[in-house]
């Protein structure tokens, strides 16, 4: 994951239209890969591994906004700048300093979620 919501989120939902690929989702609430993207029926992810796009997966966070890692893509392809961080009013949508990803994987994410 390029960004990470921080315990510091107020949960006023400014980040999840902003963000392209959809990987914004509210605290608690399931996410799935097809949402905001072009992936349909079963998918292969990048590592290796087959999944239905349209299954239910379950919530990275309970209490607060979370950005699902697979989705994120820092805007990369779409923006300058994540986007999320941009309209986030108290500055919780910050880079994750454990999961540091290159230009080039966020890109061939962004082609894998769009078939860019």
């Amino acid at each position: 994951m390029a960004i990470i919501i921080t315990d510091e989120c107020i949960n006023c939902g400014a980040c999840e239209p902003e963000c392209p690929n959809t990987a914004i989702y509210e605290g608690a609430d399931d996410w799935r890969y097809k949402d905001g993207t072009k992936l349909k029926g079963k998918i292969v992810l990048p590592d290796g591994s087959e999944i239905d796009s349209d299954a239910p997966q379950t919530p990275v966070s309970d209490d607060i906004y979370y950005i699902v890692p697979g989705k994120c893509t820092e805007c990369k392809g779409f923006h300058d700048e994540p986007q999320c961080a941009a309209v986030c009013p108290v500055d919780c949508c910050i880079p994750d300093s454990n999961h540091i990803e290159s230009e080039e994987t966020l890109l061939n994410r962004q082609s894998f979620l769009h078939n860019v």
